[in-house]
């Protein structure tokens, strides 16, 4: 199977220049793309009788090369792929959103999400080094694996650039056939069917207070200023920090997880519905639900687990996992599950794990 792999690159100032070139070539491509698609769109839409196909990726650099790139040097500066790939990843995008699984595409900004692809002579040069158009040779902080891949996309995080590119790899067979409940929740991360407790980390509680105080301060700086982009480093900084930490937990859960069980049953939780409720939707964001499960689906099948996913409407919090009756009602304040009919007590969250679990057992 296919794997991203993704590493932090050792630059110095002339190649951090370089980049941000690129980085301003791709985000320009795609606006402008963005810009003339949305025109199509506009005058498809008043003039039905009169309807102009809508472009693809080969179309849209055609344009790009004939009315763009000849008025803007710096064009011929950068890889000629990066315009290319940006307008590739536009036409995806509206795909999506034609499909109705994403939104409309918007409008890129500087020094938000900078990356850009390259695609043509990659190759990686020993165990730390990788050679990609234009710019040259780039070290990594660590070891490379030693494949050929046919392009990869380069990234700003805050002050420090990452390169991701696709490797191929072998599946594993697990020799567990264990099953095990996963039941998500806002005060704990994850509680297991086995009865063991993942706390989250929680990393945008312990340090909201200190982000705030650094919007706080930066609220009246000059924007653009050198005083107002320090501060704006520090806040990124800051941002990926809290990133970081909860992509941590969730990816040693999710190891465990895969590693050590045959099958792992969750619920087809309606994150979006969920972030809905005001009072809840910071806490549901901070803990990484959608994360969790992209993580499992794909480490599931890189070990040879198998994932099963429960209808969202299964009342798992409301049904007795010793006797099997369902409760009429179970509200958020009620961390104990009581059954009336047999008289069986059990915490709620372990409850619905182990109603979880014997949906696939």
């Amino acid at each position: 199977m296919l794997l991203g792999f993704k590493t932090e690159l050792k630059l110095n100032n002339l190649q951090r220049t370089a980049l941000m070139k690129h980085c301003g070539v791709a985000r320009h491509a795609w606006n402008w793309g963005l810009g003339l698609t949305k025109q199509i769109l506009d005058h498809n839409k008043a003039n039905p009788n009169s309807k102009i196909k809508f472009p693809s990726a080969i179309d849209l650099h055609k344009w790009l090369v004939a009315l763009v790139k000849s008025e803007h040097e710096w064009y011929y500066e950068v890889s000629k792929s990066t315009p290319q790939q940006a307008l590739m990843a536009l036409r995806e995008s509206w795909k999506r959103c034609f499909n109705k699984t994403a939104g409309v595409p918007r409008f890129k900004k500087k020094g938000r999400r900078d990356s850009f692809t390259l695609e043509g002579t990659v190759k990686i040069l020993g165990n730390n080094k990788i050679q990609v158009p234009v710019i040259g040779v780039l070290k990594t902080y660590e070891r490379l694996p030693q494949v050929k891949p046919k392009s990869c996309t380069i990234s700003r995080q805050a002050n420090r650039w990452f390169i991701s590119f696709r490797i191929e790899t072998e599946t594993h067979s697990t020799e567990h056939t264990d099953v095990v409940g996963v039941d998500l929740g806002v005060k704990t991360l994850a509680t297991l069917s086995t009865g063991e407790v993942i706390t989250g980390a929680k990393s945008y509680k312990k340090y909201e207070s200190k982000l705030s105080r650094m919007q706080w301060l930066n609220r009246h700086k000059i924007i653009g200023s050198a005083n107002w982009k320090k501060a704006q480093m520090q806040i990124a900084k800051l941002h990926r920090k809290i990133a970081n930490i909860r992509k941590d937990t969730l990816h040693k859960l999710t190891s465990l997880l895969a590693k050590n069980h045959g099958r792992i049953v969750i619920e087809d939780l309606n994150v979006s519905g969920m972030m809905a409720n005001h009072k809840l939707a910071k806490a549901i964001a901070d803990m990484g639900f959608y994360e969790f499960r992209r993580q499992l689906t794909y480490k599931c099948e890189l070990y040879g687990s198998k994932l099963v996913v429960v209808d969202r409407w299964f009342p798992s919090s409301k049904t007795c996992s010793n006797c099997g009756t369902k409760k009429e009602t179970l509200t958020l304040d009620e961390r104990v599950f009581e059954c009336g009919h047999c008289g069986f007590s059990l915490d709620r969250d372990l409850n619905a794990a182990i109603n979880l679990s014997k949906i696939a057992s």
